[in-house]
């Protein structure tokens, strides 16, 4: 983790800021080492941006992921002095420290610098049948009361950015944990009345390896990019299969 350092600021309210980026090529690196970035630089500046700064002028060769840069697709998921988070929403002066070590989300291989496979993630994400299941379409249309609606409001804002799932102590214990991404939009579907599978739904995360390894080290809750309360979400299921059982 970046040491207390306090920014150098320069004329125009600008600051030397020190990226020390992880890189990793695996056709040509045995292991992944730092490298070590100086740039001028606003403190409202994104990491994001000063990540595009280093590649446009210093590097082109380095590898991340980002796409509308706004905090909505959340495809710039990385790791910033020690804590998950997206790029694109940490502003340099959320930091006081003038350096920044960004390192690609932890739990999940490395592909290269930056960029991780996800793909088991979404193959977990994909096994919660992240769709509604009903039976014949009704005359009019599903009827979903307030109260119903009001209790997703928290959980539908999740955009898989893996932020949760990458800070999860026990993920990075137990790599077949489902993991709080995944039961998050499971919660989406068992909470909401229209969907006809709830109990299908609530055994699938009844199992040692589900629900029950949430050990409540609140690292998802505190990650969460859009403030979902990732471990009430999780907690809320198991008290759900308490009153089933």
């Amino acid at each position: 983790m970046a040491g207390k350092a306090m920014p150098q600021q320069m004329g125009n309210h600008e600051m030397i800021a020190v990226f020390k980026i992880q890189r990793f090529d695996p056709e040509k690196d045995k292991e992944p080492y730092f490298q070590t970035f100086e740039l001028e630089a606003e403190p409202e500046m994104r990491i994001l941006d000063c990540l595009n700064q280093i590649k446009w002028t210093r590097d082109g060769t380095l590898a991340y992921r980002w796409s509308c840069g706004h905090g909505v697709c959340g495809s710039d998921a990385v790791r910033i002095n020690g804590r998950c988070a997206l790029a694109c929403k940490r502003l340099l002066k959320h930091y006081d420290t003038n350096e920044f070590v960004i390192e690609p989300l932890p739990n999940f291989p490395v592909q290269k610098d930056l960029l991780v496979d996800l793909s088991k993630f979404y193959e977990v994400y994909h096994s919660m049948r992240p769709y509604l299941i009903a039976g014949a379409p009704p005359e009019k249309e599903r009827v979903q009361n307030p109260e119903d609606r009001k209790m997703l409001d928290e959980v539908i804002r999740c955009i898989l950015c893996a932020c949760c799932t990458a800070a999860c102590p026990v993920t990075g214990e137990n790599p077949d944990f489902v993991g709080p991404a995944a039961i998050v939009r499971a919660f989406r579907y068992i909470f909401d009345a229209r969907d006809e599978d709830r109990p299908a739904r609530l055994k699938a995360l009844d199992r040692p390896n589900g629900v029950w390894a949430c050990v409540n080290h609140f690292e998802c809750t505190r990650v969460c990019p859009k403030d979902i309360r990732v471990t009430w979400s999780i907690n809320r299921i198991k008290r759900e299969l308490g009153n089933h059982k």
